[in-house]
């Protein structure tokens, strides 16, 4: 697998997007295709959204979309299933502890608790970056950018993954070191993994393993290959980002000095001051009653996200 190939190959793609934008009708006043934008807005997949510009379900200043490729600005009046979607706010990131027993999706079809059942009702509409499973702990963050979300599950942005295990079996040092040369099991091929044996008490060993592809179950599976059963996972840190001394259940909202700092030169964040929307502030397609709508609305369906349910490939 080439990293530089594909990261390549993101950065065109995204460099393509907004260079052909900003200059489109001579105003310096950057657009974006809807599908992005509905993305970013934390509103689902480009996929997604494409699906629903198909069906008929997305307006724009009371115009029913019939192709994915019409660009916005994000100042005018857009609609997905009669709901208004807010004008873009500046890009936000959220730690939580997630405790065990909750599922990361939106809706879990066996009516168990979910994570998004664990935030705040103050906050914005957001997804999960990432996955954990039902019964792993730790670290999960948050946001209301989508294509921001999707930029960090990448592989390819080298964030690594840090966790602590606690599984049953008996295990060397040496074996935790063979993983660093991959390993495959069931036919899966995985990439370096950086596993330190921190010690052994009673029949379990506890173990720190630092990862950047973050497969479907990696950790219980690469460790299943050297026969041992976890039976306690830990997430410490995604990237820069760590979990600390927050309390379990709780969640935090990172600075925005700090996620800049961090994230800005992998991600365009969305700046706190928008000029260009104060320069469309009163024009055509931004009513108060929209404003307001595209509030409540934010508030009451901040866990309808599909996206976020929809995900494979980011659980451990």
């Amino acid at each position: 697998m080439s990293k530089v190939d594909t990261s390549k190959s993101k950065a065109t793609e995204n460099a393509s997007d907004t260079s052909s934008n900003q200059d489109e009708n001579g105003d310096g006043v950057e657009r974006q295709r809807i599908a992005k934008y509905l993305s970013r807005a934390g509103v689902c997949s480009r996929r997604d959204a494409e699906k629903l510009i198909e069906d008929g379900r997305v307006t724009v200043n009371h115009r029913v979309l019939t192709t994915p490729a019409f660009k916005v600005t994000g100042h005018e009046e857009i609609v997905v299933d009669g709901k208004v979607i807010p004008p873009h706010e500046p890009t936000r990131l959220w730690r939580l502890h997630k405790p065990r027993g909750c599922v990361t999706t939106n809706k879990d079809p066996e009516g168990r608790i979910t994570v998004f059942d664990r935030l705040p009702e103050s906050m914005p509409r957001v997804i999960s970056i990432g996955r954990l499973d039902y019964n792993t702990e730790g670290l999960l963050l948050f946001t209301n950018d989508g294509e921001l979300a999707r930029t960090l599950e990448l592989p390819q942005t080298g964030w690594t993954r840090r966790y602590r295990i606690r599984a049953y079996g008996r295990v060397t040092q040496q074996d935790l070191d063979a993983l660093q040369d991959g390993i495959e099991v069931d036919g899966i091929e995985y990439a370096s993994i950086e596993a330190t044996l921190d010690r052994q008490q009673g029949d379990n060993v506890w173990i720190t393993m630092k990862l950047t592809e973050g497969k479907n179950r990696e950790i219980k599976r690469v460790l299943g290959a050297l026969g041992l059963e976890v039976n306690r996972l830990i997430r410490l840190s995604y990237g820069p980002f760590q979990l600390g001394d927050i309390p379990e259940g709780t969640t935090l909202e990172i600075p925005y000095k700090t996620l800049v700092e961090q994230v800005g030169h992998i991600h365009k964040i969305r700046p706190k001051e928008d000029d260009n929307r104060k320069k469309f502030a009163g024009s055509k397609g931004r009513s108060k009653s929209g404003k307001k709508g595209g509030s409540s609305d934010r508030k009451n369906t901040r866990n309808s996200d599909t996206r976020s349910s929809g995900k494979k490939g980011s659980r451990k």
